[in-house]
């Protein structure tokens, strides 16, 4: 296991985190995982509010007994924005409880998706109750958590407020780099969440991908793509129970620039995308934007691009089908709601025919709908 320095909060985390929203049947498992991470090498465990019982089970694990102390493990929680300072704090209390520690090590603002919801954090009583949570010793870093738009991001980055953010940005999304660049340069740590899931669903990789990355897998490829990023500390796994950190893990000592192989798998992967998708090929500029009916246009051709380059239309379904149904956590409308009113065409560098494109991606990617694993 390789550790990195975690920007300013001056953590040295492990190049994999325990992400635990997922290990959620039982107690005894969840201990069972936290247990076999931990002897794994992994020192940081990343939990919130907001995921069931998660805390509550990581809290049970702590006080079981690890194979590392207390003072050697780090431990991540999210809150949402709180509306005032009184119910910040208590939210920081009843997650210290729950959690069966006297400190968070790094306290994150769980979901600044919205403009509104930095405005929440940057006006309200949220900051007045974590900077008295870091005087008393309760807290010990904070940074914020966000499935946004990259301008929001750049936002919140830019207040000098956090010393780290949970951001996406794997191989086949990678609109959130300036991101990486600028947390890099403001000495932020960066930590990489659901490279696995959110990143492609690249544990049940279909065969035209497994083809592309051979002899490489591509949850290989995918982690090797970010281990080799220096500005990148740490990566999430999410195991459901300890034998599904078997895998990512034989890459934890793998942080040295990509190999020749490596690129050359890469290299496959666009050539194939740019000749399956030929003319039809979106290349993520986010010109078209923004769309009068909501429309995420850029992501939605994107699902697209995975789907008939890489056959990946199981994840892109997916991630499709949380339009609509997801809030502030996936935002915009599906494709199905474009009025074909012609705005986003001229803005296309590419002369796409967006319209038909939509329709298309609908067509191909819609379905029964499914929502988040936990709500707000």
């Amino acid at each position: 296991m390789k550790y990195r320095r975690f920007g300013k909060t001056n953590l040295h985390l492990s190049a994999f985190s325990l992400g635990t929203m997922r290990y959620l049947a039982s107690e005894t498992v969840a201990i069972a995982t936290v247990r076999e991470a931990v002897a794994k090498g992994i020192n940081h465990l990343e939990t919130a509010r907001g995921y069931g019982n998660s805390e509550q089970y990581l809290g049970a694990a702590l006080a079981s007994g690890l194979p590392l102390p207390r003072a050697q493990l780090h431990i991540t929680t999210k809150i949402p924005p709180q509306p005032n300072q009184a119910q910040m704090d208590r939210c920081i209390d009843e997650s210290l409880q729950r959690l069966n520690t006297t400190y968070i090590d790094c306290l994150a603002i769980h979901g600044i998706n919205k403009s509104e919801h930095l405005e929440m954090v940057l006006q309200g009583g949220s900051l007045r109750a974590i900077h008295q949570a870091i005087d008393d010793g309760r807290v010990r870093n904070l940074g914020f958590s966000t499935h946004g738009s990259l301008e929001l991001i750049l936002a919140a980055i830019n207040t000098d407020l956090f010393a780290f953010v949970n951001l996406h940005y794997y191989y086949f999304f990678q609109r959130h780099a300036p991101a990486v660049a600028l947390a890099h340069q403001k000495d932020m740590g960066v930590f990489i969440i659901s490279p696995a899931d959110k990143g492609g669903r690249l544990y049940t990789p279909p065969p035209t991908l497994q083809q592309l990355c051979h002899p490489f897998s591509p949850l290989h490829l995918n982690y090797r793509f970010l281990l080799s990023d220096p500005r990148i500390t740490t990566l999430s796994v999410g195991p459901a129970n300890p034998t599904e950190l078997e895998e990512p893990l034989q890459v934890a000592d793998r942080d040295d620039p990509l190999t020749l192989e490596e690129i050359a798998a890469f290299q496959r992967l666009e050539t194939h995308a740019t000749t399956a998708l030929a003319t039809d090929k979106c290349s993520q500029c986010y010109q078209c934007l923004p769309c009068p009916e909501s429309i995420q246009i850029p992501e939605v051709l994107r699902l697209r691009n995975l789907a008939v380059a890489y056959d990946m239309t199981e994840y892109s379904q997916y991630r499709y089908r949380m339009f609509e149904n997801a809030g502030h956590w996936f935002y915009g409308m599906k494709a199905n709601k474009c009025t074909e009113c012609g705005d986003c065409l001229p803005q296309c560098p590419e002369q796409l025919n967006i319209p038909k494109l939509l329709q298309d991606s609908h067509q191909r990617l819609n379905g029964a709908s499914r929502r988040r694993l936990w709500g707000d």
